[in-house]
């Protein structure tokens, strides 16, 4: 699997709400929160973290919700005003987005290193034990940042 040649562009599903990825995220996981598998309607979300300033909204409305993650902290989550797709999360850490890697317009690049909250996985699905993976929501992101980087040095 090649990298594709940055910027990507993503968006939500009724194309109202465009985004461009001027960068590689820092890594892409699956997230098996409650939250995650509610919002997406399905067992995992696909997350990619990325630098604010590698971020650029093109166009679209957006509405927002703010919800308390089971940390405390307050997580804010945007979805196109339209269809209310979801694109991405603003967490408290600064500086970085938690955006979904399916609303990427091509993701055949963006395969998860990791997996968290697998405490809280559907049952049936299986985790690959050569990932980083963590029964939990995880402070420090350094173990998925690494394995993503790892990941590009292996590419073809």
């Amino acid at each position: 699997m090649a990298l594709p040649k940055f910027p990507v562009e993503g968006g939500c599903v009724c194309g109202q709400v465009r985004y461009r990825l001027k960068a590689l995220p820092l890594s892409v996981y699956n997230c098996h929160c409650k939250d995650c598998q509610r919002f997406s309607g399905a067992a995992w979300s696909m997350s990619m973290i990325v630098r604010d300033e590698d971020f650029e909204l093109l166009s679209g409305q957006l509405e927002q919700y703010r919800r308390t993650a089971d940390s405390g902290n307050i997580i804010t989550m945007n979805f196109c005003a339209n269809c209310h797709g979801w694109i991405w999360n603003d967490p408290p850490t600064p500086g970085i987005k938690v955006a979904r890697a399916g609303t990427l317009d091509d993701m055949h690049w963006a395969r998860p290193v990791g997996n968290i909250w697998v405490d809280s996985k559907a049952e049936w699905a299986d985790i690959d034990p050569g990932l980083v993976n963590f029964g939990k929501g995880i402070a420090d992101r350094t173990p998925l940042f690494d394995a993503w980087t790892r990941a590009q040095g292996t590419r073809s």
